[in-house]
């Protein structure tokens, strides 16, 4: 236990010393994607700078989409009701070890039920643990609110890839036909494996954790910025306007028809199978509008919850750039074909596991990297007599496991703890060299 603790804190200094800001690491990545494209895939100087510039706008929509998730997100852990239940919550920690226990379990939890929901709530969660248990150390405690998004997403019920090939007339379905998610999602593969990985790495976060004394503790600053939100004053000139602003009424109307549509558009597309990023950014925004109660209130909880999409802003276009070199360039297609060249039967699901990860580092974008990849990975997958549901699996948690040494999605996470990626990587790839030879050992033995 105290040697992982000693290499997780080594790995920390390195980092904080080496490891660039998250903006450095996009700006970085996006370089070496070139050097790639033009080197190896043979591409053109002009197309490769063409994709990166003309991809920046691939991905306007999605970003669009994350930005909600936080933002709504946010608007919803400012309601009474939520501050109440993660209160609750944060209470069943009863010291420094069983709070990052705590938090790893939640978050690798909720991203089995939907990963925004884990974005969200954990990073949200993470404001009142560490109010109610100060010795914790604050590093790791946010690194474990991470855990979700490396280790259960694209295993659960939001999983990007297995839920597509079980929709029926999905861009695929000529080729492979619809796979259901009994032989995915509900296997006994990719069960067993799912529990393995949520009880390994919560016995980790166990662990990690430093003797009392040596944990770091939150910055007291960083403290002062988590506090209680307070909702706004009505004043007591008296009108039409701040009656509005200040009744309940429009919130109400807006919220129950918000529900209504919510409940129909499940009735009318197969229940909780309908939902996707809109539906739960609409569900959220639904219940916050309803929660806060006032007009006046929502607005002044949209300020604060506005606040922490800097980095969603200013870097996902950077990613997107990325996307479209790959996208554009045949970059994909090389690594596609050098991963698919060391395989055999029994190996391949393996290698597009590592395959899945090595790309997903670069372009951390489950559903839109599987449109990429899929259709010279099911052929290869033909050509060796693979069965296309082990293609999928496999793609699925490779797609995740770099997730957790990547900074894209943790910036949601990082805005609302007011810390920067290199101050958790190192607990986080302490996780990732336990993670990596687990799963790719499970893949080996499957194949």
């Amino acid at each position: 236990m105290e040697t992982l603790v000693r290499i997780a804190e080594s790995l920390g200094r390195f980092s904080a010393r080496f490891v660039p800001s998250s903006f450095a690491i996009a700006v970085l990545l996006s370089l070496l994607t070139m050097g790639l494209a033009l080197g190896w895939a043979g591409a053109p100087a002009p197309r490769v700078l063409e994709s990166w510039g003309g991809g920046f706008w691939e991905l306007l929509t999605f970003s669009m989409q994350m930005a909600l998730v936080m933002f709504t997100g946010y608007l919803l852990a400012l309601t009474r009701p939520v501050r109440a239940l993660l209160e609750r919550l944060a209470g069943l920690a009863r010291g420094p070890r069983s709070a990052v226990v705590l938090m790893a379990a939640v978050s690798m939890g909720l991203a089995y039920i939907n990963w925004g929901l884990s974005l969200v709530a954990s990073a949200m969660l993470v404001r009142f643990v560490v109010r109610r248990q100060p010795e914790v150390d604050y590093r790791l405690l946010v690194a474990c609110a991470y855990f979700g998004l490396g280790a259960t997403w694209h295993a659960g019920l939001s999983a990007s890839a297995p839920l597509l090939v079980a929709t029926p007339g999905h861009f695929l379905e000529k080729q492979l036909g619809v796979i259901p998610i009994d032989r995915t999602l509900f296997s006994p593969f990719n069960l067993g494996l799912t529990v393995a990985v949520v009880g390994g790495l919560t016995l980790l976060a166990w662990a990690l954790h430093p003797r009392p004394g040596q944990a770091v503790r939150v910055d007291p600053t960083i403290l002062e910025q988590l506090k209680d939100f307070e909702p706004p004053v009505r004043p007591r000139e008296r009108s039409p306007a701040v009656w509005l602003d200040f009744s309940p009424l429009l919130n109400v109307l807006f919220g129950v028809l918000g529900l209504l549509w919510f409940a129909r558009h499940l009735g009318l597309n197969g229940g909780w199978r309908a939902l996707n990023l809109n539906v739960v950014n609409f569900l959220f925004l639904t219940l916050a509008v309803l929660l806060h109660g006032t007009p006046a209130r929502l607005l002044k909880a949209s300020e604060e919850a506005a606040s922490v999409l800097h980095g969603i802003v200013l870097q996902f276009p950077l990613y997107a750039g990325i996307y479209g070199i790959f996208k554009a360039t045949g970059l994909t297609e090389r690594i596609g074909q050098l991963f698919v060249s060391l395989s055999t039967p029994g190996t391949f699901p393996a290698i597009v596991y590592l395959y899945s990860g090595v790309v997903n580092y670069f372009v951390p974008s489950g559903g839109s990297k599987w449109a990429i990849e899929a259709p010279y990975l099911l052929e290869a997958a033909r050509t060796l007599g693979v069965v296309p549901e082990k293609v999928v699996l496999a793609y699925a948690w490779g797609d995740m496991a770099t997730d957790l040494i990547q900074p894209f999605w943790a910036l949601p996470l990082l805005a609302v703890a007011r810390l920067d990626f290199k101050d958790i990587l190192g607990f986080l790839l302490v996780a990732f060299f336990v993670y990596l030879p687990l799963v790719t050992l499970a893949f080996f033995l499957w194949g």
